[in-house]
Order: C-alpha cells, then sequence, then structure tokens
C-alpha cells in the first residue's frame, strides 16, 4: 500500500515536471528584455524582474524537488478525489456545461474570439503613449523665465510678489523660491530665471473636487505677469530631466546651427507654428539673444597722447570693474583671497562708469571715456553648444494630453519649415520623448528575439509545432484584455504598461502550456483505455471536456493566487501608486482574458485540429509528454 502510495506520486510528479520546468524558464525568460532596457526605466524596474527571477527559481526548485518528498511524509490516509473536492465541485458545475457547448459549436466559440480579438484593434491604435506615468511627488516646481536683462532688484522684487501670490492658494502648505543660480559650480542658472518650490497640503485638506491640474491652472492665472514666462513641473522628474537630457520641461525641440541669430529666428517660427496645439502648455523659447554686456573698446589713437598703453587700460578696467586679488589671508588652516575695486555707488550706471578716473604718468586723473568708448550691447545671455554646435531649444510641457500624439502632431506642423531649414541647421527632440522613442526602439528589437527563444523552449517541450502555436495563441487574447482595460482606465501605453505586459505575456503561456499537457495526457489515456481502438470525434471530445474539468482547480489556482497578490496594488492610492497601477492594470485584467480562452477557447481549437488530423490521416498521434 506504501510502495503503490509513493509510486502514485512519483508518477504525478513526472507528468507535469517538464511542463512546470518549461512554464517557468518560459516566464524568465519573457521577463528578460526589462534588463536589456537603458537610463532611468532599467534603474526603475530591473529591481522587480531580479526579485521575479529568483523568486520563481526557488518556487520551481520547491516544486519539483522538495514538495514530493512532502507528500510522501504528509499526505497519508484517505484522499478526496478531485470530483469529490467541494471547491472543484462548484466550478466544475458552471464550467462543465459551458466547455460541453463550446465543443459542439466549435466555429461559433472560434468567432467571438476573433471578434474580441478585432474589436480592441481601434482602441490599441488610439491607444495614447508617453514615456512613464506621471509620479505624484506632492509637490510642484514652478520655473517662470523672465528678459535676460533683468536686474538683481528686478529679480529680487519678482520673486517675493509670485511667492505671495502663491501662497494665497488654499492648498498651498509653504514656497520657498530663488533666482538665478545656488552657490555651486554645478549650476549655470541665469539671474532671469527663477525656482519655486511649492509644497502643498495632504490631499484631504483640498477643497472638495480640485485636482492638482486645477491648482496649476489656478496659480497659472494669478502669476499671469508681464514678462515672465510660466512653467510647472515636479521637483525630482524635473532634475531628472536636465542631467539626462539637459531639458528642464517634458518635451524640448532642440535646434542646433552656425548662428545663435539665425536660431533665435528659427525657434520662434517654431513656437507661432506649435501654438494653440493640443496638449502643448507652458510654450516658450530658450532665450538665445537678449543678455545685456557693457562693452568697452580702447581708442587706441588717443591712449598715446597720454602715455598710456592698452595693457594699461585693461589693468584699470579688470581692477575698477572685475576687481584684482591683492593679497592672501590666511586664518588658521584657511585661506582667504582679497580682491580690490571701485564701490558699488562708482559704477552703478554707464556715466558713472564712462566718469571714472584713469591715473596718468604725466598729465593727472582723465575720465574713462577719453581713452574708450563704452556702451552696452546685446548678445547671448547663454551659450549653449552641443556636439560642437551651437544649440537653441524650443520648449514645453504635455497636459491634458499623451505625449505620443501631442509631439506627432507637433512634428506634422513643423514638417514644412523643417524642410526649409538653411544649410548647416537641423533639429531634434528632447526631453521625455527622447526617452520614449528610445525606450520603445529597444524593445522593438528584444521581444522579437525572446519570442523566437520561448518558441524553441516550446518546441523542444512538446515535439510539435502545431502544439507551440496552440499555446501561443492565448498571447493575443491576453493582450487584447490588457488593451480594454488599459482603455477603460484611461491608461496611455508607457514602459510601465510594457512591463505589465511582459509579465502577463509570460503568465498567459504558462497557463496554455498546463492545460495543453493536461489534454494531451487526458486524450492520450483516452485512447490506451479505449477497448475498440477506433477513435472518433466524439472520443477526442469528451477526452478534451475530461482534461479541461477534472484540472480546473489547479489552472484556477494558478491565475488567482497572481490576481488577488495584485488586488492591493491595483486599489492602491499613495505614494508610488501611479507608476505601479499601469505595471498592475493590464496584467490583472489581462489574465483574466487569458484565463478565459485557455478554460474555453483553447480547448476548443485544440479539440478541432485533432478532429481535422483525424479527418486527414484517420488516427492521431497521442503520447504522455514524459516520453
Amino acid at each position: 500500500m506504501e510502495e503503490t502510495r509513493i509510486d502514485k506520486i512519483e508518477k504525478s510528479s513526472q507528468l507535469i515536471g517538464r511542463a512546470v520546468v518549461s512554464s517557468i524558464l518560459i516566464t524568465l525568460i519573457s521577463f528578460s528584455p526589462i534588463l536589456f532596457l537603458t537610463g532611468q526605466e532599467h534603474k526603475l524596474f530591473s529591481p522587480l524582474v531580479w526579485t521575479k527571477t529568483f523568486a520563481m527559481i526557488g518556487s520551481g526548485l520547491v516544486a519539483i524537488i522538495l514538495v514530493p518528498v512532502l507528500m510522501t511524509l504528509f499526505l497519508k490516509g484517505k484522499v478526496t478525489p478531485e470530483s469529490k473536492h467541494p471547491v472543484s465541485k462548484f466550478f466544475t458545475w458552471i464550467y462543465g456545461p459551458v466547455i460541453r457547448w463550446c465543443l459542439k459549436w466549435k466555429k461559433v466559440t472560434l468567432a467571438l474570439a476573433l471578434a474580441l480579438v478585432i474589436g480592441s484593434v481601434p482602441l490599441v491604435i488610439n491607444l495614447g503613449t508617453e514615456f512613464m506615468p506621471a509620479l505624484d511627488e506632492g509637490s510642484l516646481l514652478f520655473m517662470p523665465v523672465t528678459l535676460p536683462d533683468i536686474s538683481n532688484n528686478e529679480a529680487k522684487r519678482l520673486l517675493q510678489v509670485q511667492d505671495r501670490i502663491i501662497k494665497s492658494v488654499p492648498e498651498v502648505a509653504n514656497v520657498l523660491g530663488k533666482a538665478g543660480r545656488a552657490n555651486t559650480a554645478t549650476d549655470n542658472a541665469p539671474i532671469s530665471m527663477i525656482e519655486t518650490i511649492i509644497i502643498l497640503k495632504p490631499q484631504d485638506e483640498w477643497r472638495e473636487g480640485i485636482t492638482k491640474d486645477d491648482i496649476i491652472r489656478e496659480l497659472n492665472s494669478k502669476l499671469a505677469i508681464p514678462g515672465v514666462i510660466n512653467s510647472y513641473t515636479q521637483p525630482i522628474i524635473n532634475r531628472i530631466n536636465m542631467l539626462s537630457t539637459g531639458i528642464r520641461t517634458d518635451v524640448g525641440v532642440k535646434i542646433y546651427g552656425q548662428s545663435l541669430d539665425s536660431i533665435n529666428v528659427l525657434a520662434h517660427e517654431f513656437k507661432k507654428q506649435l501654438e494653440g496645439l493640443e496638449g502643448v502648455a507652458d510654450l516658450y523659447v530658450e532665450p538665445i539673444v537678449g543678455g545685456k554686456y557693457i562693452d568697452i573698446k580702447i581708442r587706441k589713437d588717443e591712449i598715446g597722447r597720454y602715455g598710456l598703453t592698452v595693457d594699461d587700460v585693461n589693468m584699470f578696467i579688470e581692477t575698477a570693474l572685475g576687481g584684482m586679488n591683492t593679497t592672501t589671508t590666511i586664518e588658521a588652516r584657511q585661506r582667504f583671497p582679497v580682491s580690490v575695486r571701485f564701490a558699488q555707488d562708482y559704477r552703478n550706471t554707464i556715466n558713472q562708469i564712462k566718469n571714472l578716473q584713469v591715473q596718468t604718468n604725466n598729465l593727472g586723473p582723465i575720465p574713462l571715456s577719453s581713452v574708450a568708448e563704452v556702451n552696452v550691447t546685446e548678445g547671448p545671455p547663454m551659450i549653449n553648444s552641443e556636439n560642437a554646435m551651437l544649440r537653441g531649444t524650443l520648449l514645453f510641457n504635455v497636459r491634458g494630453r499623451d505625449m505620443g500624439s501631442t509631439v506627432s502632431e507637433a512634428k506634422e506642423r513643423l514638417e514644412k519649415a523643417i524642410k526649409n531649414l538653411p544649410k548647416g541647421y537641423y533639429l531634434s527632440w528632447s526631453g521625455q520623448y527622447e526617452n520614449q522613442v528610445r525606450a520603445q526602439n529597444r524593445l522593438m528589437v528584444i521581444i522579437p528575439i525572446v519570442l523566437i527563444i520561448i518558441l524553441v523552449v516550446l518546441y523542444f517541450t512538446f515535439k510539435s509545432m502545431r502544439e507551440v502555436l496552440i499555446v501561443l495563441s492565448s498571447i493575443p487574447v491576453a493582450l487584447v484584455g490588457g488593451a480594454y482595460s488599459l482603455h477603460f482606465f484611461d491608461v496611455n501605453f508607457s514602459v510601465a504598461v510594457a512591463v505589465g505586459f511582459i509579465a502577463l505575456f509570460g503568465i498567459a503561456v504558462e497557463t496554455g502550456v498546463l492545460m495543453l499537457v493536461y489534454l494531451n495526457n487526458s486524450l492520450y489515456f483516452k485512447i490506451k483505455n479505449h477497448t475498440t481502438g477506433q477513435v472518433t470525434n466524439e472520443i477526442i471530445e469528451d477526452a478534451i471536456y475530461e482534461g479541461a474539468v477534472q484540472r480546473l482547480r489547479p489552472k484556477l489556482m494558478t491565475v488567482l493566487v497572481d490576481v488577488i497578490g495584485l488586488m492591493p496594488v491595483l486599489f492602491a492610492t499613495g505614494a508610488g501608486s501611479d507608476v505601479m497601477k499601469p505595471i498592475t492594470i493590464p496584467f490583472v485584467f489581462g489574465l483574466l482574458t487569458s484565463t478565459i480562452f485557455v478554460l474555453i477557447v483553447l480547448p476548443v481549437i485544440y479539440a478541432y485540429v485533432r478532429e481535422k488530423e483525424l479527418a486527414k490521416r484517420g488516427k492521431i498521434e497521442h503520447k504522455l509528454l514524459e516520453d
């Protein structure tokens, strides 16, 4: 009796051992494209892949090695048959008549499945795209840009006015702003660029019905100050964008060329083309010209009269305006350079600079205007270069629309202007859109390679290309469920959604493999135990019914464990849920449609293929998977 029990456990383990290994291997392979991503998407999602990989390897070893041993130790006494298990009886009571009807009306079932797939095509085509779903950081970064020649005093006054207006909004808890650059060599911000961090109150303290977009619109209307261009983002994503792409908004059009003046003209032309485009917000041209400079030209024909040289005048200008290091003071272990220059009151205006007294050897002090021309000229406030070319930028954020369609329409508007660009000038799209294109192009290369590898694994599992194609037929329906869910929840396609689909793809194939193993083995035993030896369509359908119904509980357990485990993420509302929900939504709902397909449509496809084989050859091939 003991030997019989151990023998049955051993045979049962062998029966599904290869299928379990193949399913786990396919799931791991399907997740591998994420490891080949680059940039911030790799840093964000690779820990998820490694965690899942090691967890599945551990679970596979436990299932194959440890579980059979534990069964021999603890699975004793009377074992309840599957047909008498209360959970199995309940689901069989629902599932049995459905699968019988579908096996009877195969063409109708396949037509309905095909209609479900075709119906999702318009949804997939019209699906919005973006790089990553926006993570709500709980705060805003207000980055207005004013005229490049703004003075320090005016920038300070403007900053104080803006902070008071922002603080008047009820949802704002604290405001902290700065103009110009921080006290660090890595911050090259001009005085005309203001950064204000807006800390918002907890959402339960907001006015009823108001959203973050409503707060931004209210702030934008209150901060409509002449000469100031408003821009809103979030602190963390702004720093990531600036470090990775050099763009401080969602999207930037970089214009390269040889002349800053020409680049400025082109940038303003492009701006006119994009004004009024749906989804484009905070549109402005990064200031390229408009900076004010004091231009001092030494009059060489005059300095000789006073016994001066060019070096003498340059030395005076450097000392008077810029300051000259005269000595170094030492305090303990610290050294401080000491510079000397004229006081602020002597160099505040152009006339005061012109009247600065230059000391001569024989004629005493003379005004600077006697030996030099002092004028205010216009030039670039900051010279940006990239790839050894001068660069200007047209910047905008995307709000109220997905990034992919917004940029696509913007490209269409600029298409004619791009064709007429002068020789030596070209443009490129940057910001989050640059990351989106990079990630999409990489996935388009990696995913087909992974599909080929999975196809090879399935072939070595079933030794039949026909059965491989039957398993892979579950993928479109799984993707259909994800597409319908994205449309229902109004979620744009992003790298996070792609991760959800990749995870879904592995589980869909896994459940398909298990179902096909049960169907193959059920058909094998049905034909083997059939007394007459004559195989008919009725025998095939009975075998498929038994293989599908009798193993219903383990298949449902495989799916329900994944769905129930992800429910907390699906209904989460806290910080980070913005990124995790787009992964979970297509996975959960795609898994539901995939399960329905595997339980209903896949047996029908299998029956249809086997009956066609019987009609063509007069017999069917049948074998156990472990053979």
